[in-house]
């Protein structure tokens, strides 16, 4: 499996530590930014994420700024783009079965590193559903 990584400066930090967890896992990284916990702007790294998810480069994506919303926001201009603002497992499982997500985004500033491992852990483990939410998924892009 492999997967794009972006963070702005707030979620520097947590992404480091959650690139170094994805790498014991044996899961190639692409890091795309920011590399440095000095100030930084969201929408470069929600941008190269969304590009490196449609282009097929990788498998899926994983963002975080500190609140989550401004990158997911920024990676969901993207027509084919589904990122998930996700804080707990439960709705990480549910973005992939129900929605089809394929960017996970976590708010950085407002959840545990352990946290942010569980959310991946059941982002990268379900599989979209399809059935009655195949329609609902085809509505999304305009």
């Amino acid at each position: 499996m492999k997967i794009a990584i972006g963070s702005d400066h707030a979620g520097f930090e947590l992404k480091e530590e959650l690139i170094t967890y994805l790498k014991s896992k044996g899961i190639e990284i692409i890091d795309k930014g920011c590399y440095s916990s000095e100030r930084a702007d969201y929408p470069d790294f929600g941008h190269a994420v969304a590009i490196a998810v449609l282009n097929k480069e990788v498998d899926f994506g994983i963002l975080m700024c500190g609140s989550g919303n401004g990158i997911n926001m920024s990676a969901n201009k993207h027509n084919g783009i589904r990122a998930a603002l996700c804080w707990n497992a439960e709705i990480s499982a549910l973005a992939r079965q129900h929605n089809d997500a394929n960017i996970l985004t976590l708010p950085a500033r407002y959840i545990t590193t352990q946290e942010a491992q569980k959310c991946i852990d059941a982002f990268l483990t379900e599989q979209f559903e399809g059935g009655r939410h195949t329609d609902r998924i085809k509505k999304i892009d305009c």
